[in-house]
């Protein structure tokens, strides 16, 4: 079978999932109602009054414009997973421009600037990624209808490294210092098949030390995410010798058999899903084959596996490989002549799973100054840079990015910008407590 690169770009951007996505943030689920405790509310509270609080605020109001333009320009740049190095640079140049310490990029391609606290014993993260799902042909010339904006890769995730450096010039223009050190950090590899490189890195032995983690992510304001949600991805690959169609009839063909592997693991998984923690699969790409008349000496398939809890991971991950070898001993058993199909099994993505509790000072910090402007935070569950810290029992949260957003993941995604700088502002907020105001 030959595919197309139509036809691959549709298979990328398709899913098959048991559990229908949020509309507007498509790796997070639907949160509920955090309980704020007094105590973070009169902290956040008394932080927003500060006169250099109120003055960053003024600033990032008054930036609006400035972000749209930014943002327009740095969805034009593709970057797709292991692809984000011209985005890279000119984000890099962004925060160099906005005046950080010092500005490097890593040796996996994270872009990170620091901004030094007084005395700076603790680091504090705040960090969008670069990455967008898209292939590097995909067009992703930003066009406008009205005062919505559509492009793919416009709120999932550059609204985020627009706000990213929209408070580090807050901070430097109101004049603001922490105690802690502060990294911004645009990094790469969130999506697909990035498997959160960037932060996996960051979270290693090789980087240095950060203490918490806030990272600005596609969805509303009201966005808390203080859980992560685990996955595990293969690629499986079915071979066989391949032959004419005709002439070489009857060899077990690795095509049927995957089809086969399919047909029983979505059964299988259909049952499995409908009950306990959520869970979910989903089968987003298939390819292999020559031609029409041929054989294929291999076919494969990508297959994505999610769940609330480890159990249920390891579960789902054994129903994949029981479908699959059920469906190779079938076929093989059906060869009228040469040699059986074998199967290979490469693991293509992992992310941890865990989660924090809503009383953590960060959590409740970030739910603090959400409330601040008004909104309900809600806390939730996702798949983002978030899981790798939280998994480490790290303090981290994920926050919306603001405005309005839809169309995640596809080619018609959208953003609005419904007042979106409070998002902006209630990062900072978000930050400046959990970083410390340094004493003047």
């Amino acid at each position: 079978m030959r595919i197309s690169t139509t036809a691959w770009v549709t298979g990328l951007l398709t899913c098959f999932i048991l559990y229908a996505p949020n509309t507007n943030a498509q790796e997070l689920e639907p949160g509920k109602a955090g309980n704020v405790d007094a105590r973070y509310t009169k902290e956040i509270d008394q932080l927003a009054k500060d006169k250099s609080i109120q003055k960053a605020f003024q600033f990032i109001a008054a930036q609006q414009k400035q972000n749209r333009d930014e943002l327009i320009m740095l969805t034009e740049i593709p970057a797709p997973p292991f692809m984000e190095d011209k985005r890279g640079a000119r984000f890099a140049a962004m925060l160099k421009e906005a005046g950080a310490d010092s500005v490097w990029t890593d040796k996996v391609g994270n872009v990170l600037a620091l901004r030094k606290g007084k005395p700076g014993k603790r680091t504090v993260a705040l960090d969008a990624h670069l990455d967008t799902v898209f292939p590097k042909e995909t067009d992703v010339t930003v066009k406008q209808k009205g005062d919505t904006l559509y492009a793919p890769g416009i709120g999932d995730d550059t609204r985020g490294l627009v706000a990213v450096v929209a408070v580090l010039r807050a901070l430097e223009n109101a004049g603001i210092e922490t105690q802690a050190d502060v990294l911004f950090i645009g990094s790469v590899g969130e999506e697909g098949l990035g498997d959160l490189r960037g932060v996996k890195y960051l979270f290693s032995d090789q980087s240095r030390k950060i203490d918490s983690w806030i990272s600005i992510e596609a969805g509303d304001m009201g966005r808390v995410s203080n859980m992560g949600l685990g996955s595990n991805r293969y690629r499986i690959t079915v071979k066989g010798p391949g032959g004419h169609s005709w002439g070489a009839f009857g060899l077990a063909n690795p095509q049927h058999a995957l089809g086969s592997a399919i047909h029983y693991f979505s059964k299988a998984a259909d049952k499995f899903t409908r009950t306990g923690a959520r869970t979910s699969f989903n089968v987003g790409r298939i390819g292999g084959g020559t031609s029409v008349n041929s054989i294929p000496f291999e076919s494969w398939m990508e297959v994505d596996m999610r769940s609330e809890i480890p159990e249920n991971l390891a579960l789902i991950d054994s129903l994949l490989k029981q479908s699959v070898q059920q469906a190779l001993t079938e076929h093989n058993q059906m060869r009228r002549s040469g040699p059986a199909l074998t199967v290979e099994y490469q693991r293509i993505g992992e992310r941890p799973s865990g989660e924090l509790p809503e009383t953590l000072p960060l959590i409740q910090r970030s739910m603090a100054a959400v409330a601040y402007f008004g909104v309900t935070p809600k806390t939730g569950r996702g798949s983002t840079n978030g899981n790798t810290p939280i998994a480490k029992g790290i303090p981290a949260v994920t926050i919306g990015q603001g405005g309005t957003t839809g169309g995640n993941h596809a080619l018609n995604e959208w953003w609005y910008d419904n007042g979106a700088y409070k998002a902006i502002q209630a990062a900072l907020l978000t930050l400046v407590a959990e970083a410390e105001m340094a004493k003047r």
